[in-house]
């Protein structure tokens, strides 16, 4: 009997580790039981979240620089989800703006040297 009675309470206890957690609505703490979230990852979240909710994967991995494919999986395996829903790898990043290519940059630098040294000489 005393056997049965432990039984179902690590039974009832697992099942508690394993249930969903939003990450809309978790506390800290709740974020920080799924595995990989740490006290640094949660902050951001937190933080994040206080400008508005997350709609989906896809914002969350967005706004919270760290989240990329490879951790979105392992939090929502974890248990971790985003308005109830578990990462279905359809999450992307939003796309950066294009870097002015080297070229420019070797200009600019240029532009800014022949200044200089223009600068120097009327003095």
């Amino acid at each position: 009997m005393f056997k049965t009675l432990i039984a179902l309470v690590l039974a009832l206890a697992s099942s508690l580790a394993m249930a969903a957690i939003d990450v809309n609505k978790a506390s800290q703490a709740e974020l920080e039981a799924i595995s990989g979230i740490g006290p640094a990852m949660s902050t951001k979240m937190v933080d994040e979240r206080k400008k508005g909710a997350f709609k989906d994967w896809s914002d969350l991995t967005t706004r919270v620089k760290g989240i990329g494919d490879g951790n979105s999986k392992k939090y929502s395996s974890g248990g971790l989800t985003v308005n109830g829903a578990a990462y279905d790898g359809q999450a992307k990043r939003a796309e950066k703006p294009a870097k002015a290519p080297k070229e420019a940059k070797v200009a600019k630098a240029a532009k800014e040297t022949r200044d200089a040294k223009e600068s120097v000489a009327k003095k």
